[in-house]
């Protein structure tokens, strides 16, 4: 007889609420009429990870292995359960952090974590559209985990943990939380921020499980009632077969590159963020952001000057 230990416990209940939590989102967005889903848009998700599931597969021994052996090379080694599984959990999530964060700044990882992004509808299924060939580098980023004295199997399990609770943040149903909670952890409205295409949005709100790297390192963005969220990229792609869908952003990075002047700015196409551009023709998005800040600001600071003070006479 089959027996599952703790581990496999935990992942069926985690895994089967997603799943139920999924239809029950489904079943009332269809019931009230909100549009949440669209079904070649959730096809699309579906398809994104079971390539990713299957890459996943791929790689398991490869990353299993890799983990393992810089393990043996740990640094320290902690004997507290609790506090090993707090710490694993809160440096595994600050890690995830600065991938997320690289696959944003860089434009060669935004080419493979844009198809996340892609989807001009946002839902729990959003949460399946994964960054598919994400498995085939981000071991690179928890190997610091091995180091401090994790074990493979611990690290694969917190990620599994964490990437659950992201996907349940893929939610337009609005949730009244604790405002502390909203402090510490990511909730679905600051998700929401995240998936925005709206300038002042733009590459906010990266953590996974805490918001606390965000509010720390100056990329945390609230929802603004006033800005109504736009899902999708700043620039949708015509094409969203199941081609296209995964390397749009490829081609346009490869024409960017081939048609730069020089070597460095060819480099630069791929490790500069998104919307660099050797010649100024593009910006990226702190920098549009920066302008746009600024244009608020005068537009506030005119509107002051003509406001009628108080108490004035009148002529």
């Amino acid at each position: 007889m089959w027996h599952l230990d703790l581990r496999d416990k935990a992942v069926v209940i985690l895994v089967s609420l997603l799943a139920i939590l999924t239809l029950v989102e489904l079943a009332l967005s269809y019931r009230e009429d909100r549009k949440y889903y669209q079904t070649r848009d959730t096809f699309i998700n579906i398809y994104l990870t079971s390539l990713a599931f299957l890459i996943n597969l791929g790689v398991k021994t490869s990353t299993f292995f890799i983990l393992d052996f810089v393990y043996h090379f740990r640094l320290f080694q902690i004997t507290n359960t609790i506090i090993y599984w707090f710490t694993l959990i809160v440096v595994q999530d600050l890690l995830y952090w600065i991938l997320h964060y690289t696959g944003h700044y860089c434009r060669v990882f935004w080419a493979m974590h844009v198809t996340h992004h892609s989807s001009d509808h946002f839902n729990l299924t959003t949460g399946f559209r994964s960054t598919v060939f994400e498995p085939l580098y981000r071991v690179f980023f928890y190997l610091p985990l091995a180091l401090i004295g994790f074990t493979a199997l611990d690290i694969l399990f917190a990620y599994l943990v964490t990437q659950l609770y992201g996907n349940l943040v893929h939610t337009q149903y609005k949730i009244n939380l604790p405002k502390w909670y909203s402090y510490v952890f990511v909730t679905p409205s600051q998700h929401r921020v995240h998936h925005a295409s709206n300038l002042p949005y733009l590459d906010k709100n990266m953590g996974m499980v805490f918001i606390i790297w965000d509010r720390l390192f100056g990329t945390f963005k609230d929802e603004d009632e006033k800005e109504e969220i736009k899902y999708g990229l700043t620039h949708q792609p015509d094409d969203m077969g199941p081609v296209n869908v995964l390397f749009h952003e490829w081609k346009a990075l490869l024409h960017d590159v081939k048609h730069a002047p020089g070597f460095k700015n060819k480099l630069r196409y791929f490790f500069y963020p998104p919307g660099w551009s050797h010649d100024g023709s593009t910006q990226t998005a702190r920098v549009m952001q920066r302008k746009l800040a600024e244009q608020r600001r005068l537009m506030e600071t005119n509107k002051l000057k003509h406001m009628p003070r108080s108490g004035s006479a009148a002529a």
